[in-house]
């Protein structure tokens, strides 16, 4: 019985088993390759070095790096040269460090992945890994480093030979990055602490993405999140080839982001003095987007879900009225005016001083347009209607206003749907729509002609499952509510997620306008004590959906048996690394042949 489950668990080892997002295409053999510091890097014929120093033999604590025959010597945790001008050996050489840092830094005894007391590791002393060959086909541009969907080659193509020769070739630094991710997984820590080795060799991979647009929504006004959680999280969309982070940066509850020719919405409006990101905040977080291959989108709600008036009154309706239900979807309320010549000018001087400093790290910036009411109007002096026929031109007129200016300062807009589909706003078709509401919303944009992503709730909210967080009085309120399930019970778990692709009910010819996803972490009960376990591994679970497609080569729906292991594996990876996912089973069905965790019931 050891004997078919060491058989069993070599088997289950190959690509198809453990790479997280699954490759386009992949074979592997069962050879054991060990790889130390003393392995050769060239990046397009110029060596790399990684070296360990020589009073800590083993030990990777620092580096040596010969780019264009300049040496440079940095820690494991290499730090590149700050500021929006980026070249492709920088990216390359940081994604090398994060790799040799993840390899022998960051390994892991895989014997939560084995059977118990099993004896499945190689002997020591086989054959090393002696060289990494990375070569990039072509020039990266200053697009490439904050794309429009699709621009950029992510596409690589990975080699490892039985004699321990690695070559590593992509079009981009980008796809360079993504074969980087791909390789760290290789390998495992011997349970000796001075080995690191693969049993896969050769290895033979040929990968790119399916969608172009593989995002998590992060949202930061309802809470409050370090900057080093923030970075966290973009560490951990890279190790899942996720290449997105929209920021939803301000809504009612609070306005954490510094705006120095409007110093008052962060004064007023931040919960606490200090709780607010400085322009030198925001331009860290997305430079450190871009050297992983991660574009940091930021997000404005507007004309709903503002809450501006203690810092800027006379912009706005309805902030903190009640009965709340009538003015937005959740407390506190707070839309700008409509027809509004004074909103118009502190957009201009929002956008003014916002926008070029996002511009040069990304090429979109998002608008919002979520759950915004009619109502709002009702309390404004100088409309005093909800008809809808009659604000639908006014908020016309706002939207051309508030995109003509995103778009004169270089960016492109994004909104969510209602904009489009519930008042009827007609947009430009530069314009990318996101979906949260489902029920075929998807369809209706891209037969619009927008290019689509999906967040549906139905799928991709994180948050839901967590109970109603509003608080009811005894009586009818308690009993009407009770068991306080939130609205958009149950959880989204992976296996649901894993169970759906974007193009799901989307007719063949509009299924190019389809870019993508993005799974949403709104924060009204998630905060920094529990943001890795709401997010990892669940998300991960999509990102391999939006990388590898729901039909695998054979044409057969992905199996959530083949999944979970190899999902689990990758929890394991990322617990390593720092991010501290929850578990999607029991220890033992990861130690276990995986079909002794099937269900019985069928």
């Amino acid at each position: 019985m050891l004997c078919r489950a060491i058989v069993a668990a070599l088997a289950l080892s190959g690509p198809s088993f453990a790479l997280w997002p699954v490759p386009k295409h992949s074979s592997t053999g069962n050879g054991t390759l060990f790889i130390d510091q003393t392995v050769q890097v060239t990046y397009n014929g110029e060596q790399v070095w990684w070296t360990p120093p020589n009073d800590a033999p083993g030990s990777p604590d620092f580096a040596e790096t010969r780019i264009d025959n300049q040496q440079v010597t940095y820690t494991a945790g290499y730090v590149p040269p700050s500021g929006p001008h980026f070249t492709s050996k920088e990216i390359v050489q940081g994604g090398l460090s994060r790799t040799f840092g993840a390899i022998f830094q960051q390994g892991f005894v895989p014997w939560m992945l084995r059977q118990r007391d099993s004896n499945s590791e190689p002997a020591l002393g086989g054959t090393r890994i002696r060289t990494l060959q990375i070569i990039q086909t072509k020039h990266d541009t200053a697009d490439t480093f904050k794309p429009l969907n699709g621009a950029v080659n992510e596409s690589y193509a990975l080699d490892v030979d039985a004699k321990g020769h690695a070559s590593l070739t992509a079009p981009s630094s980008t796809g360079i990055l993504r074969g980087l991710e791909t390789f760290t997984q290789l390998f495992f820590k011997h349970s000796s602490g001075t080995a690191w080795y693969t049993q896969l060799a050769p290895v033979s991979i040929r990968d790119e993405p399916k969608y172009p647009h593989r995002g998590l929504l992060l949202d930061v006004s309802r809470h409050w999140f370090e900057i080093s959680d923030i970075k966290r999280t973009i560490d951990a969309l890279a190790m899942n080839k996720m290449n997105v982070l929209h920021l939803h940066a301000t809504d009612t509850q609070s306005w954490p982001l510094e705006i120095p020719s409007l110093p008052l919405l962060a004064e007023k409006g931040a919960y606490h003095k200090g709780l607010s990101y400085s322009p030198s905040d925001l331009a860290s977080l997305q430079e450190y987007g871009v050297h992983r291959g991660v574009q940091v989108i930021i997000e404005i709600d507007m004309p709903g879900h503002v809450g501006i008036d203690k810092a800027y009154p006379g912009l706005s309706n309805a902030y903190e009225v009640n009965p709340w239900q009538w003015y937005c979807a959740q407390p506190p309320c707070g839309s700008f005016k409509l027809n509004d010549t004074n909103v118009e000018k502190f957009i201009d001087t929002l956008f003014d001083d916002l926008l070029p400093r996002l511009s040069p790290y990304s090429a979109y910036f998002h608008t919002g347009g979520d759950e915004y009411k009619a109502n709002n109007s009702l309390l404004d002096p100088a409309l005093r209607t909800n008809d809808m026929s009659v604000l639908q031109p006014m908020l016309q007129r706002f939207l051309d206003h508030v995109h003509n200016k995103v778009r004169k300062l270089g960016l492109v807009p994004m909104v969510w749907e209602e904009m489009i589909l519930d008042w009827n706003a007609t947009l430009g078709k530069d314009v990318v729509a996101q979906t949260w509401l489902g029920k075929g919303a998807i369809q209706k944009l891209a037969e619009a002609g927008f290019k689509v992503i999906d967040s549906s709730n139905d799928f991709y909210y994180l948050d839901c499952g967590r109970g109603e967080w509003l608080d009811f009085e005894n009586g009818a309120p308690f009993d009407n509510n009770y068991p306080f399930l939130d609205w958009c019970d149950p959880t989204k778990n992976w296996k649901l997620m894993y169970s759906h692709e974007p193009t799901d009910g989307v007719s063949d010819d509009l299924k190019k306008n389809v870019i993508g996803g993005e799974v949403a972490v709104w924060t009204e009960t998630i905060d920094p004590t529990s943001l890795d376990s709401i997010i990892w591994p669940r998300a991960g679970a999509a990102a391999e959906i939006w990388w590898s497609g729901k039909i695998d080569e054979k044409g057969n729906n992905r199996s959530q048996i083949d999944a979970r292991p190899r999902l689990s594996e990758q929890r394991e990876r990322m617990l390593a690394r720092g991010v501290r996912g929850t578990p999607i089973t029991q220890l033992w069905c990861s130690q276990v042949d995986v079909h002794n965790c099937e269900s019985g019931n069928y």
